[in-house]
Formats: structure tokens, sequence, C-alpha cells
């Protein structure tokens, strides 16, 4: 049993790979772009609705107030890019039920290449809500004593985010391969399926994480109100 989609090599041409991590990387995100185009493609603007348009209402609206609740103002301006995260850790878990399959999670690689998007659409938010200078200003609060604190911070949240994510799936993954040579096969399917639960409960905190980091960086100052004249 391969832990990591990375000792997964199909295809090679001197320092060229197609391991793993690439196929399956490759083939969550088909998978992503396929079931969203059947998914949304016969929605009705109507009063009468598909019972699975409902369905899929209630689980829209119920991330907006996830989404709310976290600070941000406009849900539908971040569901796509935390929507997204979500979908794409959950599924990688989720499809470990396929033999053969190896999560790409498991490799440091992918969930360094995810922590880097979350460090990306950080500052692409935090500008499109405070403008350059607004978010830049950031940087240096309270005092500009801060700057170098505030920038460390930038970038260690994102290694936490990577490492935490790897070690997560890649230790699931080493409890099944230890089970399998010294239990019997029932074993392993119940830490199967308790990996499972604990992907789709990494995939939630990994979405929740990036959409804290989002409100951070897009929370302005208040402005004071001016009492109304008479």
């Amino acid at each position: 049993m391969n832990l990591s989609s990375d000792q997964m090599i199909f295809w090679q041409y001197g320092f060229f790979k197609l391991n793993g991590t690439i196929v399956f990387t490759w083939a969550l995100m088909i998978v992503l772009v396929a079931g969203s185009v059947l998914i949304t493609r016969r929605l009705s603007m109507d009063l009468k609705r598909s019972q699975w348009q409902n369905l899929l209402e209630i689980i829209v609206l119920g991330i907006e107030t996830q989404i709310t609740d976290l600070g941000l103002k406009q849900p539908r301006t971040y569901m796509g890019f935390l929507g997204t995260l979500f979908l794409f850790v959950a599924l990688a878990s989720l499809f470990t039920l396929i033999p053969g399959y190896t999560p790409p999670t498991g490799s440091l690689s992918t969930t360094t290449a995810l922590a880097l998007c979350v460090l990306v659409a950080v500052p692409y938010y935090g500008i499109a809500a405070q403008g350059v200078g607004g978010y830049l200003k950031s940087y240096a609060e309270p005092t500009i004593i801060m700057l170098p604190f505030n920038i460390i911070s930038e970038l260690s949240r994102t290694l936490a985010l990577a490492v935490r994510l790897f070690g997560n799936m890649m230790s699931g993954a080493m409890i099944i391969a230890i089970l399998l040579t010294i239990t019997p096969f029932i074993f392993p399917i119940a830490m199967s399926a308790l990996g499972l639960l604990t992907g789709m409960v990494q995939a939630y905190i990994f979405s929740i994480l990036a959409g804290v980091y989002i409100a951070a960086a897009t929370r302005g100052r208040e402005r004071p109100v001016k009492a109304a004249k008479p």
C-alpha cells in the first residue's frame, strides 16, 4: 500500500515524472468541473422547482450562513473559493473508498499548493475590500514595530495550514497500512470509515481557517457615524 501518491509513478522520461499526485489531482478537478456542470444545468427560476434544486438551495444558504458568521458580509463573493477548497479536500477523502486510489492530499506538495492558494487569496480579497494602501497599512498595526512580525505570521500560518492537512491525511493512511499487516480485514475497514470522517472534518477546518484569514484581511476600520442634523 502506497502511503503517498508521490510514490505511484505512471510515466517517467528523464527528470519528468507523472506520478499519482498529478493524475489524481487532475482527476479530482475534472470531477469537480463536470459535477458542477451537471448539477446546475437544469436549474429553474420559476416558483415550481424540483426537490433536488430545493435541497441544493438549502445547502447553498447554509454555506452562506457559515461564511457570514466568519465576518464576511458578502458571502457570494467568497463562496466559489472557499467552496472549492472544501470540495477538493472532501472528495480527496471520499474517493479513498475506490480501490487503488491514493488521496493527493496525502502529499506535501498538494497541501502546500492549497496553502499557497490561501496565501494568494488573502491579499487579493484584502486589497479588493480595502484598497492597496488600506491593506498594506494593516501590516503596521497597531505600531510599525509589528510589521516584521505580521509578515512572519502570514508566512508561518501558510506553512501551518500545509503541514496540518498533510499530517492528518498521511496519519490516516499510515494507520490503515499498519493495521492491514497485523489485524483482520474488518479493522482496516472500520479505520477507513473513521479516516473518511476525519477527512471531511479536515476539509471543513481548512476552508473555515481560510475564511477566517480572508475575513481578517477584509475587515477595515470602522468609520464614526455622523449624527443626523435635525
